[in-house]
């Protein structure tokens, strides 16, 4: 996933639209009613011991700003502790994973088949992903919690978990001239 420049970044502030490399979502009242858990009181609820190296792989999961995958959990844990392997990363991700405490993306495999953690929100939001650039932007709106009630209530089907992923291409990348290649958007 790319940086996404400043003036982007003001575009984004004033739409649903949350850039993923530099989200808010669930971080902010101003931007929707969105929340998100703690993951550290979920898992003291729980009765799960809380070591020295799960606190801060805790603490990187819940405080990125970006979509995560395990070696790059891993590439900020041994800027705290050297000793965090990758094994201790998929064992702690794996946990919230089987907790029900943090979502698992592909992202369009947009990076091959590496998967992406973030920490549950309060309401389901979209992902979007720019197949030229790379940029993920995250979307949430109203209108996604209304599909779920109504396919739950056509269907009656009891929804416990919605992820939708939309690949295309970003306002960006959709204003450049044509001869303006992907690789330019880094």
């Amino acid at each position: 996933m790319q940086i996404i420049r400043k003036n982007d970044e003001a575009r984004a502030k004033h739409s649903r639209v949350l850039l993923a490399n530099d989200s808010q979502l669930g971080r902010s009242s101003e931007r929707a009613p969105i929340t998100r858990i703690s993951l550290m009181k979920e898992l003291v609820a729980r009765g799960v011991r809380i070591t020295r190296q799960r606190r801060v792989l805790i603490g990187i999961i819940q405080d990125s700003s970006r979509h995560l995958d395990a070696e790059a959990v891993l590439r900020l844990a041994k800027e705290q502790d050297p000793r965090i392997n990758l094994a201790t990363v998929y064992r702690m991700l794996a946990l919230l994973k089987h907790r029900g405490l943090i979502d698992e993306l592909d992202l369009m495999h947009l990076e091959g088949e590496k998967h992406f953690y973030e920490v549950k929100t309060s309401s389901d939001h979209c992902h979007l992903a720019c197949i030229s650039c790379g940029a993920i932007l995250e979307y949430a709106s109203p209108l996604f919690e209304r599909l779920k009630k109504e396919i739950a209530a056509d269907s009656g089907f009891r929804i416990r978990v919605a992820r939708l992923e939309l690949g295309g291409v970003c306002k960006m990348c959709s204003e450049k001239p044509a001869s303006f290649s992907a690789a330019s958007c880094e």
